[in-house]
């Protein structure tokens, strides 16, 4: 029991001071001091009307991946759903075949490659060195078998103490070294010269043909791995582990979300308004609490000889959230395209825009209602038109020049104390410092 003690007091502690925050708004803001803020101003301009259009989010690229030879499904690594990045692989079709002809293929040349090692490197010293060793025994043979047949010859011709066959011996003999004299000479110069050029453009030939059964082996092993062509998702499998593949078969089907397709039909009193590179406000009905800007990528110049709509796409960046894609393919979207005629229309800069409640609304600075001198955020609640540059357009009891807050306001509460430290003007609004930085005089 002594030891909950300590804890209950914290959180008797806890409690009372989220009381004083949460049931005393006014103390609690008076103890903590106004919110920092940076501001800038409601302006009035006469631009083109925004119309809305109803449209699908599309991925900006989907395929079927195929496989490009036939085989049995080994392994299947990819499950409907899985994110996978580009050259992962997705499934793999049984090669040991291919890889065993290939094991052979490359020790084949290997021994090919080695062969012509030899022949570039010419012959070895020692191998020099044996054949002139054999080049002199074979010249000293020959000097005493030359020897040999001049005595034999004497005796034979002046004393007659040698046959005629002992003399025909020694002639063959000194013949027989001399032939022997002059291989050993050409072996010699051989070994010298090194292997013919003939010899190596053969090998080198036999090399280079023997890489390119290598290589053949090596692509038709590739093929039976299949790899992503891009980052993206699995949304169909079409095979499992153990099926046969045949050539051309669906294997799964990816599609690409890092960024997005907001497809479109605009009547054909409205596409001459359209361009290529505006920016478009896009609202999703699958996420109220967010509004997103996008690009107008694509117009296909073709109706459709029905409707008479022409194909626009809007590309949007997409982010993750929680592991899975924010924005997925099919989900209902509307944009507001600028293509009516011009208006005189409010606009605030989209920093101003806070979202998360029913509905958008802005933070106007007002004065204090207990105090003139002091200043409040005050809530409006907004409706959003079209977009221009950094601003958007809102419909809302909202006059050309008040002050609205566009930093801070993510963290502030109605009628809240609030304190201008900066002010921007309405097209210069965009990433700035914290307006928690030091103090610097309000500038335009």
């Amino acid at each position: 029991m002594m030891r909950l003690e300590p804890m209950i007091r914290r959180g008797l502690g806890l409690v009372l001071l989220l009381g004083l925050l949460l049931g005393s708004g006014s103390r609690a803001w008076a103890q903590f001091g106004p919110a920092s803020v940076a501001v800038s101003t409601v302006v009035q301009r006469e631009i083109a009307s925004g119309q809305s259009f109803v449209g699908t989010i599309r991925p900006s690229r989907i395929s079927t991946i195929g496989s490009a030879v036939d085989g049995r499904v080994e392994e299947l690594y990819v499950n409907e759903g899985d994110r996978i990045e580009k050259g992962k692989p997705i499934a793999k079709l049984r090669s040991k075949t291919l890889e065993l002809e290939r094991d052979a293929a490359q020790a084949m040349l290997e021994m090919y490659q080695a062969e012509l090692n030899e022949l570039e490197n010419g012959s070895r010293p020692a191998e020099i060195e044996a054949a002139r060793a054999n080049l002199a025994v074979a010249e000293a043979r020959a000097e005493f078998t030359r020897a040999k047949l001049k005595r034999t010859r004497t005796l034979y011709t002046n004393q007659r103490t040698v046959s005629e066959e002992e003399l025909q011996e020694a002639v063959s003999a000194a013949a027989q070294a001399e032939q022997q004299v002059n291989q050993s000479k050409a072996e010699f110069a051989l070994i010298q010269e090194g292997p013919r050029k003939e010899k190596i453009a053969q090998n080198k030939a036999k090399v280079l043909s023997q890489q390119e059964v290598v290589n053949r082996l090596n692509d038709q092993i590739a093929l039976h791995t299949i790899r992503a062509p891009f980052d993206g998702y699995i949304t169909v499998e079409h095979t499992e582990v153990g099926f046969w593949q045949k050539r051309g078969d669906a294997v799964v089907e990816m599609i690409e979300l890092d960024e997005v397709d907001v497809e479109i039909q605009v009547n054909e009193d409205a596409i001459t308004g359209v361009t290529i590179g505006s920016s478009v406000r896009v609202e999703i009905s699958a996420i109220p609490d967010r509004v997103f800007e996008g690009t107008i990528a694509f117009i296909v110049p073709q109706a459709n000889p029905r409707s008479r709509t022409f194909p626009v796409k809007i590309r949007l960046k997409n982010s993750v959230v929680n592991g899975s894609p924010l924005l997925k393919s099919n989900l209902f979207a509307r944009a507001t395209l600028p293509v009516g005629a011009k208006e005189k229309m409010l606009l605030v800069p989209k920093d101003a825009i806070v979202l998360g409640g029913p509905s958008p609304m802005v933070f106007i600075v007002d004065a204090s209602p207990m105090d003139a001198t002091k200043s409040i955020a005050k809530p409006v609640p907004v409706q959003l038109g079209i977009t221009q540059g950094g601003l958007i357009q809102v419909k809302a009891p909202l006059q050309p020049g008040q002050k609205v807050i566009v930093q801070g306001n993510e963290r502030l509460f109605p009628m809240a104390p609030v304190i201008v430290q900066r002010e921007y003007a309405p097209d210069k609004v965009g990433p700035q410092k914290s307006v928690l930085d030091p103090l610097v005089p309000n500038a335009p």
